[in-house]
């Protein structure tokens, strides 16, 4: 790959299993770009988004980075900031609780009353948003995307009732919290897709060849074997 411009990839820490710390970093979303790098042979050049808005890492496309490959959503709103690659996940969002605290959560049916915690800019906002406006929970508690950990510690101390993200990443960030419990999955149904500067339909279009190259290949579903192990297959699903 001597000479061929690396891949910028821009991913939020700590998002597992798309992006886990580590030295190096690891994750099903950076064996994912690894692989299609290879195939456009390419290097890949990690950029760490800190922002407290997970939508503003859309706005360094084609500045200081080429692709965002951070277990994104395809969303109508987010076709208008970036071009979006063909879908490799199928998944939707997922609610915890504390076990013991709200024993008879089973859903967002049973969160009248209480607050439901989100992060800024994902998914879950509009959908907690949609629930308070229809009178379902007593309101939502926005929290900047870095502060993940903040949000299940007030969940586990009861400032919060529930909290919602991703089946994924919210099963891999309660797993080692014993009080918490992953109430319900499946509450939406959502594509995850890389995404590319609007106006870069070169790079989708060979990003997408690379990644029906490991499709067939049969690398996709075992990268997907690799760090979707305890999610719960109903819910969460590469597309192959």
């Amino acid at each position: 790959m001597a000479g061929r411009a690396p891949l910028r990839v821009g991913s939020a820490f700590p998002d597992p299993p798309f992006e886990v710390p580590g030295s190096p970093p690891a994750g099903l979303d950076l064996d994912l770009v690894h692989a299609l790098a290879a195939g456009l042979g390419r290097p890949v050049e990690l950029h760490r988004y800190e922002g407290a808005d997970f939508e503003g890492i859309f706005a360094l496309l084609g500045r200081s980075i080429d692709l965002v490959a951070s277990g994104a959503t395809v969303t109508e709103h987010r076709r208008t900031l970036a071009r979006w690659c063909t879908p490799y996940l199928r998944s939707g969002q997922s609610l915890a609780v504390d076990a013991t605290a709200a024993p008879g959560v089973r859903g967002t049916g049973d969160l009248t009353g209480l607050i439901l915690g989100v992060q800024d800019g994902n998914t879950s906002q509009p959908v907690a948003e949609g629930l308070h406006t229809a009178g379902r929970i007593a309101g939502v508690k926005v929290y900047a995307y870095g502060e993940i950990g903040t949000a299940l510690d007030d969940l586990e101390q009861g400032a919060i009732g529930g909290f919602m993200k991703l089946e994924p990443v919210l099963r891999r960030l309660v797993a080692d919290r014993p009080k918490l419990r992953i109430a319900q999955t499946g509450i939406t149904t959502e594509l995850i897709a890389m995404a590319v500067a609007l106006d870069d339909a070169a790079l989708a279009g060979q990003l997408d060849a690379a990644q029906e190259a490991i499709r067939r290949s049969g690398e996709l579903a075992r990268i997907g074997g690799r760090w979707l192990a305890g999610s719960d297959p109903a819910a969460t699903a590469v597309l192959i």
